[in-house]
């Protein structure tokens, strides 16, 4: 089984009754030119608060949102909103590998609408500053969540659509904050459904090692040589980092200096486990561009 399909409990917060036939045809693997069936989105930016808390920091300032919207199959003025909740990276990357949604959207005649998260993508507080000390406080969930908030409740007003119900989507992070919006704000959101929402291991509960396991089963089904393999290699860069032969390192994992600190050791582990990770992730049976570039059956 897939790491990322065993890897969290798929959650579904009080989901509407409404929704029916889901089917999962229509998930693209990666980016390409848009066809007939596919969502004419348009982007837009939104006015946004840059601090929901305190009014009086930095200035009460605004800055300008990053959302994607379509409309191609919404009954206008009675049709759901379907609204994502978008997570760590650029809201297109979201929306062209979520074709769940739109299909979805069809059967329901349902609005749908990408929110870019703060900080990432085009969606940044300050520019180039966002993350500097202290503006890269205010980097937070709460923030995100306000943002959401305020977003489709301005939206809704300005789309004649103050009694169509809005129904959440998200993934992995952005699943958390689907199911935190429906906790949160129950006025601005009927339903949510969470996919691969980590909410029970984020709050400490569950066995904090399964997620590493289920990443190191994948491989040991191809070849349990892999994992010895792997699992070796990762042994003899602690040898190598505990008589510290940061010279061997550099020239083993081929970087472009050698590490100089147990900082830099513990930095180089988590990128390699990352690798390994990411792999096991998006072991998907067809190619794609959707967080890193893979091809078909990376573990493998």
């Amino acid at each position: 089984m897939r790491a990322a399909s065993i890897l969290f409990t798929v959650t579904v917060a009080l989901f509407s009754d409404a929704l029916y036939g889901l089917t999962h045809t229509y998930f693209k693997a990666a980016r390409k030119p848009p066809g007939p069936s596919d969502p004419q989105f348009t982007e837009k930016y939104f006015t946004q608060t840059v601090d929901h808390f305190n009014f009086n920091n930095m200035g009460n300032g605004t800055f300008s949102q990053r959302y994607l919207i379509t409309d191609q199959y919404w009954k206008k003025g009675y049709g759901p909103i379907f609204f994502y909740t978008g997570n760590e990276g650029d809201v297109w990357e979201f929306a062209l590998n979520t074709g769940f949604i739109i299909e979805l959207a069809a059967q329901q005649q349902a609005l749908v609408i990408f929110a870019e998260h703060r900080y990432y993508g085009q969606s940044l507080p300050f520019g180039k500053e966002s993350f500097n000390i202290p503006q890269v406080g205010l980097l937070t969930v709460e923030q995100a969540l306000a943002d959401y908030a305020i977003m489709i409740s301005e939206l809704k007003e300005q789309l004649a659509a103050t009694d169509c119900p809005v129904i959440v989507f998200g993934g992995s992070y952005g699943g958390m904050l689907s199911v935190y919006m429906r906790l949160k704000y129950p006025n601005i959101v009927a339903g949510a459904l969470a996919a691969s929402a980590p909410i029970l291991s984020t709050a400490g509960l569950g066995d904090s090692r399964q997620f590493f396991r289920d990443v190191t089963a994948d491989f040991e089904n191809i070849s349990p040589e892999c994992r010895d393999a792997v699992r070796g290699a990762f042994h003899h860069l602690k040898q190598l980092a505990e008589r510290q032969d940061y010279s061997r390192i550099q020239s083993e994992v081929a970087l472009c200096k050698p590490p100089s600190s147990p900082r830099d050791i513990h930095q180089l582990y988590g990128l390699l486990r990352n690798a390994f990770t990411l792999m096991a992730m998006l072991d998907y049976p067809y190619s794609t561009h959707f967080i890193g570039n893979m091809p078909a059956n990376p573990v493998k």
